[in-house]
């Protein structure tokens, strides 16, 4: 895991999709088919991948992208820190979708705009557009959020609750993102 900071740097493993490069201040390439946007919003990150996915990370996210069927396209993400906003237009993910896992949770979707926060002991997954199935990595039972929906997952196998976000939490999670 590591935190991708403003300073020039490239990380690669032959496990995770890209080296992820940061520097300058125009778009850089990724690989797998995604440039980094580093000039779109001061202190995120902005990947801007093929087909229209987009993926920002928050400023201080720890996360490495993955191609988990090896076709060198990012469909995955291991987000251990910090929030990530997904952003996947319908036709834009092939049939394995795109899925974030953190300690706590594991969210996949086909196609949708979506958060993901990873928060210590706690991550909170919200819907802004389209449906986002959520369960914790050693349950196989998801719930289904929809747009509007958010849900806490804590350690432990209690069931997970799917809530309504009030306007205040959803525009401070938004206002991470710069939207």
């Amino acid at each position: 895991m590591y935190t991708v900071s403003r300073a020039f740097r490239c990380l690669a493993s032959a496990i995770f999709v890209s080296a992820i490069c940061v520097g300058g201040g125009a778009a850089q390439p990724v690989g797998a088919g995604c440039v980094l946007d580093q000039a779109a919003f001061a202190g995120r990150q902005v990947l801007r991948c093929e087909g229209g996915l987009t993926i920002t990370a928050e400023s201080g996210a720890q996360y490495s992208l993955l191609d988990r069927d090896g076709n060198g396209k990012a469909d995955a993400a291991r987000l251990s820190s910090r929030a990530l906003l997904i952003n996947a237009p319908k036709g834009s993910l092939g049939k394995a979708g795109f899925q974030v896992t953190t300690p706590q949770a594991i969210a996949a979707v086909s196609g949708t705009k979506w958060a993901v926060d990873a928060d210590g002991s706690k991550t909170s997954v919200f819907v802004a557009r389209g449906r986002v199935s959520v369960r914790r990595p050693e349950s196989g039972r998801a719930v289904v959020l929809g747009a509007g929906d958010g849900v806490d997952v804590e350690a432990g196998t209690g069931p997970l609750t799917v809530k309504r976000w009030a306007p205040a939490r959803v525009e401070a999670l938004m206002a991470r993102f710069g939207q």
